[in-house]
């Protein structure tokens, strides 16, 4: 096994301890063949980058996923805190939530559900399949590298469907209670450190609303335009027995309040998509959010109207009273950053090429993959001086920004050329190669896929 570049080896040193010794570097050919690797991100085809196609004992590195005694959740705890040493001072701690689906078939998969394809679905045309379903946490991290933040997993669970816990005989768990767990964990690791917690629509809700306040925590997300919202509760007479009321009076539907948002909404530009800023009327409010079965939840509502778009209206709420409405709307438009993510570790690092059938490798080769993401980052965060040149352009593309590609990239040019170019000077134009090092590199060069 080559060894680790010296600027990459402080990345992974605080990962050692959740292994073993013979696991760790075990861990670490499995690692070094993943980012080398391309196509399929296999167990095998990891092993034919680092040159160990024909070890007699390749079923050792199979094991690390299926057998091997390490816990996923200390990893991410310990990912987490290395991420939140990148944030610039001042910048909130955002987190976000959402699912992503890996399409997967097979008989011993036994996870699997039938879910709605984001990605081929459509406003009128609905398309499912059969997968896994992930639940996936990152961190909105701003890179030196890039003008737009990027979504850094460091969380992902999977959620089995409905069928599959029914056939195991275990009580189902919605998304909603798998991402009450993850706060949980969370806020073990920040140790009552506030933080905000970003989620779509699935997310709305008034149960995680109080999780989240009772974890130190923000819940931003979007709200119906016909929630039940009401008043705060009219004071109780002294000496009144009896139960005190939760909510006051009913408050008109926001569906309702289009008109006064177009009309006596406070003109804002935000902090748009892609970069861009826009420019938007904002009618906003404190109330309380009631659903049957819960108590009342304290939110800021937003109400966004388009003065370009007499048709668009979305509604946003959070449970944290004194952020401004528009930082509502801008940190929810960070959002979108984790589908990209999604797209990038699909494009670059074979998420849904994996071919495990144990239920331990399986609900851990997926997490590994995300998280592989962030690691990378990591790695290029302490190249410093590859910065200014990071964006791979060319004579008829020029690249201003660089992507997750060219951090790749990077990382995979510095494995090459410290493991392999170590007993050349730099003074001559020879270079010195072992042999067997030498047919890595064709090897690679000579793959298909």
């Amino acid at each position: 096994m080559p060894h680790l570049p010296a600027s990459i080896v402080p990345t992974l040193l605080p990962f050692a301890p959740l292994f073993t010794a013979p696991t760790w570097r075990h861990v670490q050919v499995l690692l070094t063949g993943t980012l080398l690797a391309q196509g399929p991100r296999t167990v095998a085809a990891a092993l034919r980058v680092m040159g160990l196609g024909h070890a007699p004992r390749f079923e050792r590195y199979h094991r690390v996923l299926s057998r091997g005694r390490w816990s996923g959740v200390q990893g991410s705890q310990i990912l987490l805190g290395l991420l939140i040493a990148l944030l610039p001072p001042g910048w909130p701690l955002l987190i976000v939530v959402d699912e992503t689906l890996e399409r997967r078939k097979g008989a011993r998969i036994a996870a699997k559900g039938m879910y709605r394809d984001a990605v081929r679905s459509s406003k009128s045309r609905v398309v499912t399949c059969l997968g896994l379903q992930w639940i996936c946490m990152a961190l909105i991290v701003p890179l030196p590298w890039s003008r737009r933040p990027w979504a850094l997993p460091f969380l992902t669970l999977l959620a089995p469907s409905q069928r599959a816990n029914v056939a195991a005989g275990k009580a189902h768990r919605t998304v909603i209670d798998w991402t009450l767990v993850m706060v949980r964990l969370v806020a073990r690791g920040l140790t009552r450190r506030r933080w905000v917690l970003v989620g779509d629509g699935s997310y709305s809700c008034v149960r995680l609303g109080w999780e989240c306040l009772s974890a130190q925590a923000a819940l931003i997300s979007r709200l119906r335009l016909d929630a039940r919202l009401f008043g705060p509760p009219a004071p109780v007479p002294p000496g009144r027995r009896g139960p005190k009321p939760k909510k006051g009076p009913p408050l008109a539907k926001l569906a309702t309040r289009l008109e006064e948002a177009r009309t006596h909404g406070t003109e804002t530009t935000v902090q748009w998509y892609r970069g861009e800023t826009k420019t938007l009327r904002l009618l906003s409010g404190v109330c309380l959010w009631h659903t049957p079965g819960w108590p009342p939840l304290p939110i800021r509502w937003v109400l966004v109207v388009d003065p370009a778009d007499p048709l668009a209206a979305e509604a946003f709420f959070t449970t944290d009273l004194t952020v401004p409405s528009v930082r509502v709307i801008e940190w929810f438009v960070l959002r979108w950053s984790i589908e990209v993510t999604f797209a990038e570790v699909r494009r670059h690092l074979g998420v849904e090429t994996q071919r495990q059938w144990a239920a331990k490798a399986i609900a851990r080769t997926t997490p590994a993959l995300l998280a592989l993401f962030s690691i990378v980052c990591l790695m290029v965060h302490r190249l410093r001086e590859h910065w200014a040149s990071l964006p791979r352009s060319t004579a008829w593309y020029f690249k201003p920004q660089a992507t997750f590609s060219d951090c790749l990239a990077l990382v995979r040019r510095t494995i090459w050329a410290e493991g392999n170019y170590v007993n050349s000077l730099a003074d001559q134009d020879q270079v010195v190669i072992s042999r067997p090092a030498w047919e890595r590199v064709l090897a690679q060069l000579a793959a298909t896929a």
